[in-house]
């Protein structure tokens, strides 16, 4: 089987199971893990699916006709392994806060089965839970077409409006010095706001933004009441030291 045939062979396959592991694939294609796993890779690179540790995941994103621009392939096996504790956390009836983070965007799986109301101002969030068993509250505003998020004073206000149990949030760069940092003030201001209303704030953030200071430093590690990475212990410690709950994902 040629590697165009197998792959809309893989893409039928997630849409009707939504993740399936690299050796259920094998089987079902008469192929090796190698191959299986090269092509994921590949299409993984075109924005055609989610990598995972142990297989493919269902971006159905694709098939909408909007372009998220967030890099959700970067790091992808980090992120979902943050994402997949980060989901833990969540329990039947909460109210949750998610903004357009591309890691907050892979939680999106893991809580499709839930019954939960998520509040986002993230586009690509509203799509992927559309049809699940997820509540979406959908926060009006100005659409950032690049980001595909509503940003802004309005979005601000509605925001203000809702009492979360939980706010899931990313940041562009976090150190111990100086806190939490964004390369856009919008994005800041979403996420202050998100956080002042919401009884506990998980902030998912893969190993590359610690001890990074990026344009904006808008607010302290004092917002956050727990930090989901894949950093190591070393790297976490300093975070730990200012009395910051780090959990860090194998």
């Amino acid at each position: 089987m040629s590697f165009q045939n197998r792959k809309q062979t893989i893409l039928r396959l997630l849409e009707e199971k939504e993740e399936v592991e690299v050796k259920e694939f094998a089987q079902l294609l008469n192929i090796s893990e190698i191959t299986i796993r090269r092509d994921l890779i590949q299409m993984a690179s075109e924005g055609l699916l989610h990598r995972t540790h142990g297989g493919a995941m269902r971006l159905s994103l694709v098939q909408n006709p909007v372009t998220f621009s967030n890099k959700t392939t970067t790091n992808a096996e980090q992120k979902d392994k943050i994402c997949r504790v980060a989901a833990q956390f969540i329990q039947e009836g909460d109210i949750i806060f998610m903004d357009c983070g591309s890691t907050v965007f892979r939680l999106c799986p893991y809580i499709r089965h839930k019954k939960i109301k998520v509040i986002t101002n993230s586009l690509p969030v509203v799509y992927e839970l559309q049809g699940s068993s997820v509540s979406i509250n959908l926060i009006g505003g100005e659409l950032d077409v690049e980001r595909q998020a509503i940003h802004g004073s309005i979005a601000e206000e509605h925001i203000k409006r809702y009492q979360a149990n939980r706010a899931f949030i990313g940041v562009d760069g976090i150190s111990p010095e100086n806190g939490l940092s964004a390369l856009s003030e919008k994005e800041a201001s979403i996420t202050l706001t998100m956080a002042a209303h919401s009884a506990q704030v998980y902030l998912l953030c893969d190993a590359t933004k610690l001890g990074q200071d990026k344009y904006l430093q808008f607010a302290g590690l004092d917002i956050i009441h727990t930090l989901i990475t894949d950093a190591d212990l070393k790297k976490v410690k300093p975070y730990q030291d200012q009395g910051l709950q780090v959990i860090c994902v194998e």
